[in-house]
């Protein structure tokens, strides 16, 4: 009876000790949102600096709020690229980032005279992803796939004053 009371607590022991917790620790995303955010004629660049240094290994998406339809916002992953129906002016926003902070610039042809609603208080998301992450079939492109599937809520997004 002793041998059996010894074996059935080391099976519960094992199977107990293989219970795991779904819970991914590593993979929480974080959102910063920019607003009043002005492309100035000196460089048409601005930067926005993370509220706390990110790690080396993260992923850092930007989005820019190009409009609203429906009562819902349209979020558009940059880079974003805009051509006119005259031909003549095209503009394009891009950025790149680093463990501080993120460089969105706007790029194109005769900057000067683009519509200040590409220029002027715009609001730009950057979503910090972690490297580890598995969601290997999130649509990038897609804002709210991406907040779907990185668990992002409307409430705990980082508002950051530019």
């Amino acid at each position: 009876m002793k041998k059996l009371t010894l074996i059935l607590a080391f099976v519960g022991m094992i199977t107990l000790g293989s219970c795991s917790d779904d819970t991914d620790n590593d993979t929480i995303a974080e959102t910063f949102e920019y607003t009043n955010v002005d492309f100035l004629p000196n460089d048409y660049s601005v930067v926005l600096e993370f509220p706390h240094s990110v790690f080396t290994s993260d992923m850092v998406l930007v989005y820019r709020l190009s409009g609203v339809f429906q009562g819902e916002d349209v979020w558009k992953l940059l880079p974003e690229t805009y051509y006119f129906d005259d031909g003549t002016l095209d503009l394009r926003y891009d950025f790149d980032f680093t463990r501080f902070d993120a460089e969105v610039r706007l790029e194109g042809f005769d900057l000067a005279n683009v519509s200040p609603a590409f220029t002027q208080d715009q609001i730009l998301r950057v979503v910090v992803i972690p490297a580890s992450f598995n969601k290997t079939s999130v649509d990038f492109k897609d804002y709210n796939a991406v907040a779907k599937a990185f668990n992002i809520k409307e409430n705990k997004i980082v508002k950051m004053a530019k």
